[in-house]
């Protein structure tokens, strides 16, 4: 049984034509489906209306109290929500879901010698039992980046590890498709040109990309956790462009990542 997990880029999100576009191309994938979202530029946005200073090392949020408080609101409410009902506007029967939502990802804070995330989880245990009744009943399923530790305390969670994580707990039961869908062709040799596009990469080119300095830094965590995630046995890993997110499905546009 076939199953598509798809993660879609804040880019896309922030963009109400964008996004309105993707999620007429999610509705229409057929089979058993999960979209796992972000939350793009509304969080710092409210943060800063609140005047409540963000820190960003490496492209991940420094998540103090207050900024959890509102990555929360956001991510699982406002994005999820209106994901959600848009879906449902479109016939998709769609449920909005977080890790603490019937202890579907169990997380632990991140621990760094050098650098205090906050509250930041780092994903333990995919309730697959859970996520596969509900797949099983047809229902789509919409995560956002939160996650719990099992002791009351909700985690930020990087999206991108949410999909491959929930791509790797169930793929012992589906055969699992992993896309990671944003605003670029998939990865490029070139961040400037998307006629760049490199269409496939194993292990080793991976190794050859990264050491030559070609992968911007951005794509060296989607690229981890891709490769994370065909050693877990998921059947297979595309990047690209959200827009053409039918053909990501068939394997004829983006990146494919491959065991060899």
């Amino acid at each position: 049984m076939q199953l598509s997990i798809i993660k879609i880029g804040g880019n896309i999100i922030d963009d109400e034509v964008r996004l309105a576009a993707f999620l007429d191309n999610f509705a229409a994938v057929p089979g058993k489906k999960i979209l796992v979202h972000g939350g793009g530029k509304l969080a710092t946005k409210v943060a800063e209306g609140l005047g409540i200073q963000q820190q960003m090392v490496d492209g991940r949020r420094i998540t103090d109290a207050e900024t959890l408080k509102i990555v929360t609101m956001v991510y699982a409410g406002t994005i999820n929500k209106n994901i959600v009902a848009q879906l449902q506007a479109r016939g998709c029967p769609a449920i909005g879901l977080t890790g603490a939502d019937g202890n579907a990802i169990l997380s632990h804070k991140r621990t760094n010698a050098n650098i205090e995330y906050g509250y930041v989880g780092d994903v333990d245990v995919v309730n697959t039992s859970l996520l596969t009744s509900l797949l099983l009943l047809d229902k789509t399923l919409i995560f956002a980046p939160i996650t719990h530790d099992g002791k009351g305390q909700l985690l930020n969670t990087n999206a991108d590890t949410i999909a491959q994580e929930l791509a790797r707990g169930l793929s012992a039961t589906f055969e699992v498709s992993l896309i990671y869908s944003f605003e670029k062709s998939g990865v490029l040799l070139n961040a400037e040109d998307e006629a760049s596009v490199i269409g496939r990469i194993n292990p080793s080119y991976y190794e050859e990309l990264k050491a030559s300095g070609a992968i911007f830094a951005g794509m060296i965590p989607k690229l981890d956790n891709a490769f994370a995630a065909l050693r877990s046995g998921v059947a297979r890993v595309i990047i690209g462009r959200a827009e053409e997110l039918p053909q990501l499905l068939t394997g004829s546009s983006g990146t494919t990542i491959r065991h060899e």
